[in-house]
Order: C-alpha cells, then structure tokens, then sequence
C-alpha cells in the first residue's frame, strides 16, 4: 500500500468517516504495524478522546447444584458474572435466581448467547421465551456472543428486544480480521452491543504484532460497536497496555479483590489505573451496565 494510500485513509478517520470496502482491504493487507496503530489511535480518539474504562468482574462458575451457599461478592466488583455453558435453559433461569439475590447493585451477567441458542435448538421463539425469563431472573446482560459460532446476527436483535443488551462479541479461535469484516457487513443487527473483544482465548501461541494487529484492525473495520476491549485476567497487564494505544479503549475482567499481601501498588486496582496514566489516558472504572461508577 502506498504512503498516498495510507494519507488518504488517515483523513477519513480524522474525520470520523466510515472506511469503504477498498479502504478495508488496504488496512488488511498493510504489513506496516506502525502505521496501522497509528490509524486505529487516531479512530479510538475521535470516538474516545483520553478515556479507558475497565470494569472489576467477578466470576462464578455455574454449579452443580444451585441449594449451595453464594460467594461472598468483593465490595470492589462491578460486575458479577456467571461463567460457562448451562446444560439448558431450565439450568440457566435457576443459576441467575440462585445468584441474584446475592448481587444487589451489581449487575449480574452471564452465558454466551451462542450457547442459549443451542440449548433451545435453534427455536428463536424458544430462545426469545428464554432470554424474557433470564430478564425476569434479574440477568442485566448476556456476558458474550462469539463470532465465530454465531451464523445468525438477528439473535443479537432478539435479545435486544428481550431487554438484555449483550456485553461483547468474542473470538472462539478464528482470525478476527475475517470476522470483523463479517461483523461490519451485519450493520444495525449489532448496534446494541457495547464492545467487541478481538484477542481469541484459545491456547494457540501468537505473537505481539498479531495480537495488536487484531487490536488495530478491529478498531478501524467496526464502526458499529463502540468500544474495543481487551481481557485484563486474560492476557495480562503488559499486552493490554499497548493495546491501549492500537485502538482498545476498554479493559474488562480486572480482579475485584484488593488484596495488599504484595503491596498496595500490586492490588488489581491500583495496577490497572497505573497502567493506563502510564499510557497517557485517562482511567475510569465502569460497572457491567456499562455505566461509569
């Protein structure tokens, strides 16, 4: 791609213009990192400014059994979230209601809706009944949708219309670049998700440049989706501070729990904070509504 090239795609974001499918192409094909960082900063300003929101997540795992005691939620927690694959929609309404009552404030999220979709068959009437009754439950939101195992993106309007908001798209194992380019093609279908989470979980090794590749490209590709998040727990404080500045501007599952046992400049808190003015932004902590606390 030419330094022309490159120019004139600058311009468009400076603006806050959408990138055309021939502007598209050329940011997927570029191998210069740089410049690519350089463009996905630029977008995440114009929507952003200096703002990095991260959210302190609490995990709970589904149980067995949903007659044993609650977790104790950290007083720091923004977010509780339930975490894996309910064998069916009966098991999902029984895990949110034996959380529930132990959240009070905090918004309680949980499953991918991938996996609901699943356990209803692919019923849309059966899914849209269930996710009705999740938001009865008191669910705030589905915690996730992956990309790579949804062929359907009016699933995500259909729980919209149910009244949960899903937290974030994901990446199973694909390349997020091709899913991207998918992503942008289903235009309103998404407008109601708050972010997208580029970095797959899988344990494949990458590398850095491919990591912030994904980062960069998934900023300047998605116009929908308004934020860029990277997974705090998950790949670690280093790889999401420079993601930072390749367009992520949201840092989600930072550890609720302020334990000083190595100091008080190593709690969870104080770490994440440290890391984003270390990056030049400003940080601000948000709950799983999405609303700052």
């Amino acid at each position: 791609m030419t330094v022309n090239r490159l120019d004139k795609i600058s311009v468009k974001v400076a603006s806050g213009e959408m990138l055309n499918e021939s502007d598209m192409e050329a940011v997927v094909a570029t191998e210069d990192l740089l410049a690519l960082g350089a463009l996905a900063d630029a977008r995440r300003r114009k929507r952003h400014g200096d703002r990095v929101t991260f959210v302190r997540v609490f995990e709970v795992p589904l149980p067995e059994r949903f007659d044993l005691p609650v977790r104790e939620i950290p007083a720091g927690a923004g977010e509780v979230r339930l975490v894996g694959n309910p064998k069916d929609g009966e098991s999902a309404i029984a895990a949110t209601r034996w959380m529930i009552g132990a959240t009070g404030s905090i918004p309680l999220t949980g499953f991918a809706l991938d996996d609901l979709a699943e356990a209803c068959g692919g019923d849309s009437v059966a899914l849209s009944e269930l996710l009705k009754e999740l938001k009865g439950a008191g669910l705030a939101g589905i915690a996730e949708v992956r990309m790579d195992r949804l062929s359907d993106p009016e699933l995500i309007v259909l729980a919209a219309g149910s009244g949960l908001v899903v937290g974030r798209l994901t990446v199973a194992e694909a390349n997020c670049a091709v899913l991207a380019r998918r992503v942008a093609d289903w235009g309103s279908a998404v407008d109601g998700v708050r972010a997208i989470a580029p970095l797959s979980p899988t344990t494949k090794v990458t590398t850095g440049y491919y990591d912030v590749r994904q980062v960069a490209l998934a900023r300047l590709l998605v116009d929908s989706i308004d934020s860029i998040q990277v997974d705090w727990n998950l790949h670690g404080p280093k790889l999401a501070q420079v993601a930072l500045t390749f367009g992520a501007d949201d840092l989600d599952a930072v550890s609720p729990i302020d334990s000083h046992e190595e100091g008080w400049r190593r709690s969870p808190l104080e770490e994440v904070t440290r890391n984003i003015l270390a990056a030049s932004f400003v940080p601000l902590e948000r709950n799983g509504r999405f609303e700052l606390r």
